[in-house]
């Protein structure tokens, strides 16, 4: 690891702009810090979730995938570093496929919550989808790999999963959507 901080502050953000890891300086509302920002949020509400009574399995899994969200801030802090691999997008597919078979198929659209703990989940989904878009707009500007793509798309697709299992696993259903159309108005 590099250096460590020995001071919180250092007063070299004052004037708007913040150090990469490479040593260049952006302004902070730059496309990379906005992304670095949602996926900083994304897993600090994980840490929530990890803070509820979940499966063992969830919570190592959700463990794992915090670190995976501190490599990919890394990669998307120092332009031009790979870190997130095919690999590491197929185990997730691979986790997401095995905990989606323990659900019944979705017939109608669902909302967020259920449970406490689903509710966090479908919080960290959406977070996860505005790091997903952040990351595409950065990525009309600079370049940035397919496979960061790939896992903060398919991350969002587990995070779904999981709240639904979350609420299996706690035999709280998944709360429907109603179409005002079909709900007779009293």
């Amino acid at each position: 690891m590099g250096n460590r901080l020995t001071r919180l502050y250092t007063k070299t953000g004052d004037a708007g702009t913040t150090g990469l890891g490479d040593g260049s300086r952006v302004n902070k509302d730059h496309y990379r810090v906005e992304v670095m920002g949602d996926v900083d949020e994304l897993n600090s509400i994980l840490g929530i979730l990890l803070t509820h009574d979940i499966d063992q399995q969830i919570k190592e899994e959700i463990t794992r995938i915090q670190h995976d969200l501190f490599d990919l801030g890394a990669e998307i802090c120092i332009p031009g570093h790979l870190v997130i691999t095919e690999q590491r997008v197929s185990e997730l597919e691979k986790s997401l496929d095995t905990f989606n078979a323990n659900l019944s198929a979705l017939k109608e659209f669902i909302l967020p919550g259920g449970s406490a703990a689903a509710a966090v989940c479908h919080h960290a989904r959406t977070v996860c989808r505005r790091a997903e878009r952040r990351l595409v707009s950065l990525s009309h500007h600079e370049v940035i790999s397919a496979y960061a793509m790939q896992y903060i798309n398919r991350l969002s697709d587990y995070l779904f999963v999981i709240a639904r299992e979350i609420n299996r696993l706690s035999n709280t259903p998944d709360v429907l959507w109603r179409s005002l159309k079909s709900s007779k108005v009293s």
